[in-house]
Order: C-alpha cells, then structure tokens, then sequence
C-alpha cells in the first residue's frame, strides 16, 4: 500500500455552502481507497491504496468529487514520500519557526516553469520573499504588507493548477504520513 496526500483547491459549493469533511471521507472510501482521513476542514485528505500513476488518482478524485458535489475541483495528489520531500525542502526554516503561517506553499500539478518564476519575482514586495523549490513556489508573505501583489500572480491563469498550503498544513500532512 502506498500513502498519498490530496490538496483540493477549493471546498467552497457555492453561497454558504463548504464541503464537509466526513462527505469528503465518505466519497474516499467509496472509490475503495482505504483509510481516508483528512486535516483541518480546508480540503486537505490522505488515504492509502495501491501503487497508482499520479493523474489518474487525480482524475478518479475530481470525477468523484463532481459527482458527489456537483461542482469541479482541482485536486493535486503527491505520493508520501514526495509530500515529505516538498517538507524537507522548505527554503525558509526561520521564517517558518517564527510565523508559520506567513510561509506557504503553492503546490503545482506541473512544475512552474522557470520563465514564469521570473516572472513571478518582479512582484515580490520588500517584505516577502519567494523561492522555487521542486517546481513548486514556497513565499514569506509580510504582515506589513497585507495587499501583495505577489498573491494576485500566483493564480491558475499564470502559474497552471496548483494551491496554496501554509507551513503549519504542510507540516502536519508530513506527520500524518511519515508514521
């Protein structure tokens, strides 16, 4: 059996309406992936199952998802031992210890490619900081700055899919599935 992490990019169904946690579960565990547990109520499931390519997990989840809730959502899977290598390779281990929640991580489907990065960089504001790791975009943001421009770019339109995890998330998906 293999563990594998899935980011929804959005649990939001519509006007007041979020996905339940035990639904997300349950719609799991219907696909016969086993032992569905999830984090936090923001889209964020591990399960086990057999050895399976990537984006046909990721295609299996978001068609069960459309069924089961009615709307589309990007899911992005990673095979436990690459969740625990995007952990580990965290670019910003201060900045983490000291304000977990300004870190975050965009998680890619496919990596950024590197023209994109540079594209990125010119909106990086004096107090944040922003570095490509794996294909994936790791920022500081500022609590000086609430209005970065940097968030604005990191969108679907720009970057591809992906979603963004803070490192506290990040750091108990790695607990959950390095045990």
């Amino acid at each position: 059996m293999q563990t594998y992490v899935a980011l929804l990019y959005s649990i939001v169904l519509g006007e007041g309406r979020r996905v339940v946690m035990s639904d997300l579960r349950a719609m799991t565990e219907g696909l016969g992936l086993n032992n569905p547990r999830t984090l936090v109520a923001t889209g964020n499931l591990v399960f086990e199952t057999e050895e399976a390519e990537i984006a046909a997990l990721e295609r299996r989840l978001e068609t069960a998802f459309q069924k089961s809730f009615g709307r589309h959502v990007d899911i992005i899977v990673r095979r436990a031992d690459d969740w625990l290598k995007l952990a580990a390779g965290n670019p910003f281990p201060a900045e983490s210890a000291a304000a977990a929640d300004q870190v975050a991580v965009r998680v890619m489907r496919k990596p950024v490619p590197a023209e994109a990065v540079a594209a990125l960089e010119a909106n990086v504001g004096k107090d944040e900081r922003m570095q490509a790791v794996g294909g994936d975009i790791w920022i500081v943001f500022s609590r000086e700055t609430p209005s970065s421009r940097l968030l604005a770019t990191i969108s679907h339109k720009r970057l591809g899919i992906g979603t963004s995890r803070n490192w506290n998330t990040v750091r108990k998906l790695a607990d959950m599935v390095g045990k």
